[in-house]
């Protein structure tokens, strides 16, 4: 599985990064866009692990790239003004595919918890990373706590970037694929 695979940190970091700029929290206290970011994040790292489920496709995105985000942009209605402006380069490193599972994911929790545990059987338990502690069996689904199981301050601060109706038109094209990997 490509889950440890670092080829995938920049996909991972530019869809993240896509969600939240299109779907901003919209929690009241300071942690609301922290809040908003690490369920979007949780959500785009199980997208990618699936997406690029061997270290080879990791590596094989990282080369030819993803595709970046011009069909997300335009679904989403958040087309940038310049493409070539500067500070936009990042959208050349969204993956269409992953943030529309990952959309998917975070309108969906029992279709999150699926997909967490479908990533977890094929993460390899023996991870080489360093830890503050040794990784143990279960690990995997509770390290995405807050895409399968939010609390209260988790939902209000990604209201938007839940809401199923506002994900609709990113989540809509790729779902059926997805859905077809997970049954």
């Amino acid at each position: 599985m490509a889950g440890p695979s670092t080829a995938l940190s920049p996909v991972i970091a530019a869809s993240t990064h896509w969600l939240v700029r299109a779907y901003p929290s919209s929690g009241a206290d300071r942690s609301a866009d922290t809040l908003a970011e690490l369920q979007a994040r949780q959500a785009v790292t199980v997208a990618a692990w699936l997406r690029y489920p061997t270290p080879v496709d990791a590596e094989l995105v990282a080369i030819a790239g993803p595709g970046g985000s011009a069909v997300l942009d335009w679904r989403a209605g958040s087309e940038p003004d310049d493409d070539l402006a500067d500070g936009e380069g990042w959208r050349t490193w969204v993956d269409e595919v992953v943030v529309s599972w990952a959309a998917c994911l975070l309108a969906d929790p029992l279709l999150a918890a699926r997909a967490v545990d479908s990533v977890a059987a094929a993460v390899p338990a023996t991870d080489t990373r360093p830890r503050p502690r040794p990784r143990r069996a279960g690990d995997l689904p509770s390290e995405f706590r807050r895409l399968t199981a939010p609390d209260a301050r988790d939902l209000e601060a990604a209201a938007l970037l839940r809401h199923p109706d506002l994900l609709e038109g990113v989540s809509d094209l790729h779902r059926e694929d997805l859905l077809y990997l997970l049954c």
